[in-house]
């Protein structure tokens, strides 16, 4: 990454904000639960997504299926490129930082991230003044004091739908599993396709008014480690969709079946990466470097924000976007913020523009310094995710 002599200026309007309501991650569940007629969501408000009735929904989360990747490799997905010929597919928006932890927070609350909290990969708990790593969590951390609000399963719940989370065993109870997915029944599987369909199948048959949700990570870890225009990624493609045709020939009919991811990704090759621990300028004034690769957010000194921006505009140039806090508020990244959310989020935020990123080998591990899929930042690729809808 090269300085540039006139680097971007201090706002955040070169990125449009999420239209958080309008064909948004955060839009999905809560007109699911509309669907199945949950009174607490018969008011679309400014929702422009709309779901034909049904008394099943499936809901079946693809982490890391980007749409451009998806469109980009649809002879890998012969089921889901019928159904976007067919006009059942929409692009959707995921929220901003492009991370699992906030976009699991849009798809369980319906909020935007200034709302339900999640605002990041690793972001600042302010009582403690530490980072929280919102994937792996922390025992110090209560999840629902973390993320008060009643989630849309707790709503599906409270109006009588069987609402079943089928995931890894391993997500149940954990911190973000708790912040943004809690309510109803959870059905642990194993890490195979087949046992997660098996289940679904169940699951949806379980009851005459359910909402069931399924969550895949295979395809999130093969982009990573291998990137998304690798072969590896393709034939996992392929066995998701294959996957969505059998979910689609085995659930009851009658079943809106929804098929959704939780953002796209980039492939950051090696030589687009500035190591943070060898760049002690950029170190200056900065008290925790949060956030990700793709979208750092940075904690500074008192009173070191603007001269920790500039620093960061003048080595990074063109090849990042840098903005205060107060800027991506004003601009709609994270929709309405509560007040108290704001602290959480960077005092300044490093957000790429190009195919680079910023690593710091001080903490990260060695394999997670070597992954090349990255995702976090607004770029079209890593923002647009698809919406399958199919009234079976």
């Amino acid at each position: 990454m090269t300085p540039d002599a006139s680097p971007p200026p201090d706002v955040a309007g070169e990125f449009p904000a999420p239209p958080y309501g309008v064909d948004s991650l955060a839009d999905v569940l809560p007109a699911a639960a509309r669907a199945l007629g949950v009174a607490h969501f018969a008011d679309p408000g400014t929702s422009t997504l709309d779901l034909p009735a049904a008394d099943r929904v499936c809901v079946l989360l693809v982490d890391g299926m980007g749409d451009e990747a998806l469109a980009g490799r649809s002879g890998h997905a012969p089921t889901m490129r019928r159904w976007r010929a067919d006009g059942r597919h929409r692009r959707i928006t995921a929220g901003f930082p492009t991370t699992t932890a906030t976009s699991m927070g849009l798809l369980g609350t319906g909020l935007p991230p200034g709302g339900h909290g999640l605002v990041g990969y690793e972001v600042l708990d302010p009582d403690r003044d530490a980072l929280l790593n919102e994937l792996a969590w922390d025992p110090a951390v209560d999840p629902r004091r973390w993320q008060p609000h009643t989630t849309v399963f707790q709503h599906a719940v409270a109006a009588g739908v069987e609402v079943v989370r089928v995931a890894p065993p391993h997500f149940n109870g954990s911190g973000l599993t708790e912040a943004a997915l809690r309510g109803g029944r959870f059905s642990g599987t194993p890490d195979r396709l087949d046992a997660r369909v098996d289940a679904a199948v169940t699951a949806v048959r379980s009851s005459r008014r359910s909402l069931t949700y399924v969550y895949w990570g295979a395809l999130d870890k093969t982009g990573h480690a291998d990137g998304v225009g690798s072969w590896q990624w393709g034939e996992e493609l392929g066995r998701v969709d294959a996957a969505v045709g059998e979910l689609s020939r085995r659930l009851p009919r009658g079943t809106l079946l929804l098929v959704t991811a939780d953002h796209g990704m980039v492939d950051v090759p090696l030589t687009g990466r500035t190591d943070l621990a060898a760049e002690p300028e950029l170190r200056a004034g900065v008290r925790h470097a949060g956030g990700e690769p793709r979208v750092l957010q940075l904690y500074c000194e008192p009173g070191a924000a603007q001269q920790v921006a500039a620093t960061w505009r003048a080595r990074l140039g063109h090849s990042a976007h840098v903005v205060l806090r107060a800027g991506a508020i004003e601009q709609g990244w994270f929709g309405p913020v509560e007040a108290r959310v704001a602290d959480r989020i960077g005092d300044v935020l490093v957000v790429m523009r190009e195919l680079t990123a910023v690593v710091d080998s001080a903490r990260m591990r060695p394999e997670a310094l070597r992954l090349l899929g990255q995702h976090g930042a607004l770029t079209d690729a890593e923002r647009h995710v698809p919406l399958f809808s199919v009234l079976l």
